[in-house]
């Protein structure tokens, strides 16, 4: 179980976002597009078009003529590589069957003459996603087959769910969640494809995709950026702009006091507020308020252009929902001596 959580960890930091840009390209067009069917757009270059080899995929080789000289079951190792005949260790991670026969083919092309090889697969292994949060079943996912954003979430058990007065409820926070790509947050509104049924939300999903069902039960805030500790706060009746910047050890060096953003509601449509602390700490204005699942985002540079701060801010959220969702529920990996 520690192996299989640490598998889970490692493969999280490795695709978890790197940049305060959101997903603008053609690969994520904009959910106001009218698409037809039951699914949203599909990225123009797709594994679908190009299905390229990589570890943990099973191949079969085969040499034409040479039945007795046939091998199956061959699982390209994690480095990328594999070996077949007098071939030995070449790499197949990125090329596609028909590359990686021709790759062989030469590799052999000393020991026999005209060699035609014939690869066919076995097993997909090679192309994963990422789901967590509140679905039934979380983990690391194999893509075996091209699925939907809703078929991710169907295979996942659907949304969990609890009992609140007797009645079940489900536990889901659809305006908090988010799917990222490349370390780029897509720009999908959970509510639309999966209340309202808008099927143009229901984008394809590509190796290395990671999707955050957020919680409707929490009661936190955060407070990321230029801060001395960022991360994730317990909402108490107290808590306001001010006093959660010194909840988390106060202002970092570079912080820009000036003009503090507070972000609430949904991150595919967010309501800003901007908060000038240092005229709070004149007693020249009121402090601000916050309210359950707030984020308050402190730069480290002057701005002036709401929206492009808050892609920084809201791209800060997605890491730090992540990492506060594996440090609760994964657990600790090396245990005290």
């Amino acid at each position: 179980m520690k192996r299989i959580c640490y598998l889970l960890f490692l493969h999280l930091t490795l695709w978890l976002p790197l940049d305060g840009q959101e997903q603008t390209s053609k690969q994520s067009p904009p959910p106001s597009e009218i698409v037809t069917g039951n699914k949203g757009p599909t990225a123009p270059v797709s594994w679908r078009n190009r299905y390229e080899l990589g570890p943990g995929d099973v191949v079969n080789f085969s040499l034409f003529g040479r039945p007795e000289l046939d091998r199956t079951y061959f699982r390209i190792s994690p480095d990328g590589t594999v070996s077949f005949l007098q071939a030995q260790n070449i790499k197949l991670t990125g090329l596609t069957l028909d590359e990686a026969r021709l790759v062989l083919e030469k590799a052999l092309s000393s020991h026999f003459r005209s060699p035609r090889v014939i690869i066919t697969p076995q097993e997909v292994a090679s192309k994963r996603f990422t789901i967590l949060g509140k679905v039934v079943i979380r983990g690391v996912v194999t893509l075996e087959r091209p699925i939907t954003l809703v078929e991710a979430v169907a295979n996942a058990g659907g949304l969990e769910t609890g009992l609140f007065e007797s009645n079940t409820v489900e536990l889901a926070d659809l305006d908090r969640s988010f799917i990222t790509r490349n370390g780029k947050r897509l720009t999908v509104d959970f509510r639309r494809l999966l209340n309202d049924g808008d099927m143009s939300q229901n984008i394809e999903i590509e190796p290395n995709d990671f999707i955050y069902i957020a919680s409707n039960i929490s009661n936190d805030y955060y407070v990321l950026g230029s801060v001395a500790n960022p991360g994730v706060q317990g909402l108490s009746p107290d808590s306001s702009v001010v006093s959660a910047i010194t909840r988390r050890g106060g202002f970092s060096e570079r912080a820009w006091k000036d003009r503090v953003l507070v972000i609430r509601g949904s991150v595919s449509k967010p309501e800003t507020f901007i908060v000038n602390v240092k005229e709070i700490l004149a007693a020249k204005e009121n402090d601000f308020k916050l309210q359950p699942k707030d984020i308050v985002f402190v730069a480290d540079t002057p701005w002036s252009e709401v929206q492009e701060i808050t892609k920084i801010a809201l791209s800060a959220f997605v890491t730090s929902a992540t990492a506060s969702w594996v440090s609760q529920n994964v657990g600790p990996f090396i245990n005290p001596p």
